[in-house]
């Protein structure tokens, strides 16, 4: 759903922003399908590259093909290429100690098994605890869709420690997963990030994403000239979002209930036919016949 309301608005717009240099797609197998696809170089366990944290993750490949956590894979690639965020672009999030502990428990003692220990790089008493610093974990990442709202840029201010701040007066929310009240929010980023271009005045359509309850202007995030008929178009494309998998979840259900009602009909014509035992009446009656066809020669 996200790439599909990204490719709404490239749609609109064909040239996108691109992203801060500070950060380079993610390029280890193992960790493509995480929920993040950026990162940032040098890793928590200081390789400068990405080809030499391949060379060095691949190491734990069975211990994740043989699924000894369910979040060991999380761990190892929040490890080896950690999520490149706004806020934390020189310092990256490292994972939180209880995720390291549920890998750790999970697998360590099939290491122990092949006189393989934890390895000390992974240390868990070195990882933040959740409530006490920052840290990620699978629980935590959101990936709902963005914020699209229609808004009027009021003011930007500038603070000291490069954050910027685009106070924006919201005139209809469009699609959110917070409360977005009515009236100025603010829209947080940093001087090093390449985001949309506002001017005080500008009415607007804006795509951004909400972080800790905050909403945040990011590289990936659109801001397009407002005008009725891309209100129009917006509700009408997320109306045919809607239908489309209203349809899907239809047919799901259908296609399901026909294989259940075809295994049922095998089952039924899959049961063996009772036969049922003939009475001793009738067996000496059949026996008496076949006397009489086939009378014993003398």
């Amino acid at each position: 759903m996200l790439a599909v309301v990204a490719a709404f608005f490239l749609w609109i717009r064909a040239d996108m922003g691109v992203r801060a240099a500070l950060c380079e797609p993610v390029r280890i197998p193992m960790c493509k399908n995480m929920p993040w696809n950026m990162t940032r170089m040098p890793n928590h366990l200081h390789h400068s590259t990405q080809e030499n944290a391949i060379l060095a993750i691949e190491q734990y490949e069975e211990l994740v093909g043989i699924s000894c956590s369910p979040v060991l894979s999380f761990f190892l690639c929040a490890m080896y290429v950690p999520i490149c965020t706004l806020e934390f672009l020189h310092d990256p999030i490292k994972p939180c100690k209880s995720i390291c502990q549920r890998a750790r428990d999970g697998c360590e003692p099939i290491m122990k098994r092949y006189n393989h220990s934890w390895p000390e790089s992974l240390a868990c008493d070195e990882l933040p605890v959740y409530d006490r610093g920052v840290c990620i974990s699978p629980e935590a990442i959101v990936t709902d869709l963005p914020e699209v709202i229609h808004a009027k840029v009021k003011k930007i201010n500038r603070s000291s420690c490069n954050e910027i701040t685009t106070v924006v007066e919201v005139k209809e929310t469009l699609k959110s997963s917070m409360q977005i009240p009515r009236s100025q929010v603010p829209l947080i980023t940093n001087s090093s990030c390449q985001c949309p271009h506002l001017k005080p005045n500008q009415d607007v359509l804006i795509m951004c994403y909400e972080w800790h309850s905050r909403l945040m202007l990011l590289d990936s995030c659109l801001v397009e000239p407002w005008k009725d008929q891309l209100n129009k178009r917006f509700k009408r494309w997320e109306q045919r979002l809607q239908e489309k998998q209203v349809k899907k979840t239809a047919q799901g259900k259908n296609q399901n209930s026909r294989h259940t009602g075809h295994s049922d009909m095998l089952k039924q014509s899959a049961k063996p036919t009772k036969v049922q035992p003939a009475s001793p009446r009738k067996t000496n009656k059949i026996r008496n016949e076949q006397k009489e066809r086939n009378p014993k020669r003398t």
